[in-house]
């Protein structure tokens, strides 16, 4: 069934037109990606579909029986309140459950009250609420729940949003729909591989932005791209998109120089031609200026192209020599030594948190070591693609803000260009450079932000999450230019395909200020870990291992079950017995092959939930079992 209807959507941005006449529907169970160029209103369509603004034309429809999740890409928290106080301002039965039986815990409720919330949190399976938000949050590494809002970084406000977004669709009816708007921004790997994997088993469906192409392989079944206005739909992953975009482009360069040959011909015949015709001559007069109007209409794409002329280096490059750093009361490094050589290309990874970003920042020299010696060489030139970057004060123009840097640029092939021809290189047209930068999109701001760093012809480039808010298409030339670059590279990313292309090895921060060097990219070391890991676990604990580690974790530093806590312990043993009753009702309906497709889908979703939340609720018995024994 469809889930969701867009019906020939348009929305400008001031004079500029984002999009028009876009349309088309999900079904249950679509899980698709979003991919067109920056700037062309992608975070807009996310926006309308969610229902944060409206378009100027033309309508969406949301199934009602459909459960809505949005991330949007710009969040907002209430500062003073904690994290845990800004969950529970979510509008979600099983949120408004929890927030009333912890509101009567601080009061003298009634036992009729008391009575009433228990049975709110009995139907609502918000008993369980506590252990999933730990589980999630320690998946995604937020700070302490109890940590005010206003203290966060902005990706710690990213995945505390991620963080309700799952929750909904945790605690969701059957038919869940998420919209997720660059969702991996601001993981880790481990973290993009977590959320891989948990949507994959949510059964939800999906419409998402991101770049991260294994991400979309993995999550994503049909990719719908957005192109000159028009709206094309690829099944299959990102290769096949590939291949078929490919196509189709090459299809239409061969149209467009045959509508071209044929307009030179026939403007070639117009002009001698007297003007005194026949009928039949008119006939093609007036065939003229309707293949005129079509030959105009053939618009190129602006394309981006990278090249720059880059410094000579040295012998000496970079030497690092026993280096120290806390931050924090964290131990970043801990007698750090590397010496880098010339085509270095290294990736650097671990968990956020751990020191990754301040290591870029010793190494372009805008942090000093506590101990050690940073030596750069004479003829270093750094270009460091920070993950934050401000926006100059008083908002200038984009070509002003070019030129500011430099009025000319020196190519790879000896000859310069202007500020303005630069800009066109990078896909700003000349009417688009005279925008303000306040009103670039995201990836506009990335690509003008790379723009600069390109510009001082670095022999040595350090790139902070650079893939963050790029589009697809300028990814893949940024890939192909530092694919040929022959400076050093030193590059953190979260997007696994973006480092397996790019790097020879690795540097891992295990914490605690270690670092070890892996001889591979990145794939190539899971692997390498995925083995170690098999060969440690004996044979005998590998089928119990999830619930060894959810009921051993507690056991250091055990603590009384505090009231609600009995409570709800009391509560599991009925609810579990009920949600298995209803197990066994589903699992007959299923199993007696009468249901219709539709019904049937429904139910064998709705079993996996069951069966899903019987696993939860048995674990949290055990843990709350164990220390009600004390």
């Amino acid at each position: 069934m469809h889930i969701l209807s867009a019906n020939e959507l348009s929305r400008s941005y001031g004079d500029r037109l984002l999009f028009s006449g876009i349309t088309f529907n999900l079904s249950a169970g679509d899980r698709v990606a979003l991919v067109a160029r920056n700037g062309t209103g992608k975070t807009t369509l996310m926006k309308i579909l969610a229902g944060r603004e409206v378009p100027e034309d033309g309508t969406c429809w949301i199934h009602k029986e459909v459960s809505l999740g949005y991330l949007p890409q710009e969040v907002s928290f209430e500062a003073n309140k904690t994290l845990l106080e800004n969950i529970l301002l979510a509008d979600h039965p099983v949120v408004h459950a929890v927030r009333e039986w912890e509101e009567l815990q601080d009061s003298d409720a009634s036992p009729a009250r008391l009575e009433a919330a228990m049975e709110k949190m009995n139907n609502t399976g918000a008993w369980t609420f506590d252990y999933t938000l730990r589980e999630i949050a320690d998946r995604l590494n937020l700070p302490p729940l109890k940590q005010r809002a206003g203290s966060l970084s902005g990706g710690e406000k990213r995945r505390l949003a991620l963080t309700q977004v799952l929750l909904e669709l945790h605690y969701g009816s059957n038919q869940h729909l998420l919209l997720l708007d660059e969702p991996t921004n601001h993981l880790d790997m481990e973290m993009v591989e977590w959320l891989a994997a948990y949507l994959g088993k949510s059964g939800a469906s999906l419409l998402l932005v991101s770049h991260d192409r294994y991400f979309i392989d993995e999550v994503c079944n049909k990719i719908i791209e957005i192109e000159d206005n028009r709206l094309y739909i690829h099944p299959g992953d990102y290769e096949k998109f590939l291949e078929r975009k490919s196509l189709r482009e090459e299809n239409e360069s061969v149209n467009r120089e045959k509508t071209i040959s044929a307009y030179r011909r026939e403007l070639e015949w117009m002009r001698k031609q007297p003007k005194a015709r026949t009928t039949k001559a008119k006939s093609r007069v007036d065939g003229f200026y309707e293949l005129e109007e079509v030959a105009g209409n053939q618009k190129k794409q602006d394309s981006v192209q990278l090249e720059v002329k880059m410094n000579r280096l040295g012998g000496k490059i970079l030497e690092l020599k026993k280096v120290y750093k806390a931050f924090a009361g964290k131990q970043l490094l801990r007698g750090f030594d590397y010496t880098f050589k010339k085509g270095d290309r290294i990736g650097i990874i671990g968990r956020n948190g751990v020191g990754k970003t301040t290591f870029l920042r010793m190494l372009a020299g805008e942090e000093i070591a506590d101990s050690g010696k940073i030596n750069p060489g004479e003829t270093l030139v750094i270009g460091y693609y920070k993950q934050e970057q401000d926006l100059p004060p008083g908002d200038p123009r984009m070509i002003e803000w070019v030129k500011g840097i430099a009025e000319h640029f020196p190519l790879a092939d000896g000859t310069k260009v202007s500020a303005g021809q630069f800009l066109q290189r990078f896909g700003f047209s000349p009417e688009r450079q005279f925008t303000p930068l306040s009103k670039l999109s995201g990836g506009e701001k990335k690509r003008l932000q790379l723009l600069g760093v390109l510009f001082a012809n670095p022999n040595f480039l350090i790139l902070d999450e650079p893939t963050n808010d790029l589009d697809l298409i300028t990814l893949r030339i940024l890939e192909e230019f530092l694919i040929g670059y022959s400076g050093c590279l030193v590059l953190v990313s979260h997007d696994r395909y973006f480092m397996d292309r790019l790097v020879d090895h690795l540097f891992v921060f295990e914490g605690d200020g270690m670092v070890s060097d892996f001889p591979g990219n990145y794939s190539q070391f899971r692997r390498e870990s995925d083995k170690g890991k098999s060969a440690e676990k004996p044979i005998a604990a590998v089928q119990p291992a999830v619930a060894a580690e959810v009921v051993a974790g507690p056991v250091q530093g055990l603590k009384k079950l505090s009231f609600k806590e009995k409570t709800e312990w009391e509560g599991l043993e009925a609810r579990i017995a009920s949600l298995e009753a209803e197990k066994k009702l589903i699992e007959a309906e299923v199993e007696s092959g009468g249901l219709p497709f539709e019904q049937l889908q429904q139910k064998i979703s709705a079993l996996g939930k069951l069966v899903q939340s019987i696993e939860e609720m048995e674990l949290r018995w055990l843990e709350l079992s164990e220390r009600a024994a004390l």
